[in-house]
């Protein structure tokens, strides 16, 4: 029989996984004109572009990838003045599928568990792996939706309801991802 931490850390890795689903609803329903747009009061260099939000997510997640988790092979980098949007949510799917195996070992009780601590980068102190890794790994990806919503609606190219109240539909996410159960 399942333990309460059995449950735990599947539902952490549910949630993980619909993370990225998120991210991918955001992407599917963003005007392509808002991806470089930059609001007009803005310097040349001043705030970051929806298209460098996405790609620093990424790079993000090669951080911490790289740092905790260098037995898994990273895929590139994006460049956040070069990358499309269809590049963004490939790179996107595939540093989700990473990070949600590191998050995976990070959360088991198994012996041989490889994630022990997590790095955030070389700016700050380390912590010890679980539930704040994921805690802090999924707050960074949701301030920066926020960001998204609110700066595509700032352009003029404000996303349907289906994509910023879709993120919230998390019953309709977990299925789907495929899982069985609801968000628990």
């Amino acid at each position: 029989m399942p333990t309460d931490s059995d449950n735990m850390r599947e539902v952490l890795v549910e949630t993980y996984a619909v993370n990225d689903a998120m991210n991918q609803l955001l992407l599917k329903h963003l005007d392509p004109r808002a991806w470089r747009a930059q609001l007009p009061a803005a310097r040349k260099n001043d705030g970051r572009s929806i298209a460098a939000i996405f790609a620093h997510m990424h790079n993000s997640r090669l951080v911490w990838l790289k740092r905790n988790a260098p037995h898994l092979r990273s895929p590139a980098p994006l460049d956040p003045r070069r990358c499309t949007m269809r590049q963004a949510a490939s790179a996107l799917r595939k540093s989700a599928s990473l990070c949600l195996r590191m998050i995976e070992d990070a959360l088991s009780t198994a012996s041989g568990q490889k994630i022990a601590k997590f790095s955030r980068g070389s700016w700050t102190r380390t912590w010890p792996a679980g539930g704040t890794m994921f805690a802090y790994m999924f707050a960074h990806e949701a301030h920066h939706r926020g960001q998204v919503i609110q700066l595509a609606h700032q352009l003029g190219f404000r996303l349907p309801a289906g994509a910023w109240g879709g993120i919230w539909q998390w019953d309709r996410l977990w299925k789907e991802q495929g899982f069985t159960t609801r968000p628990r």
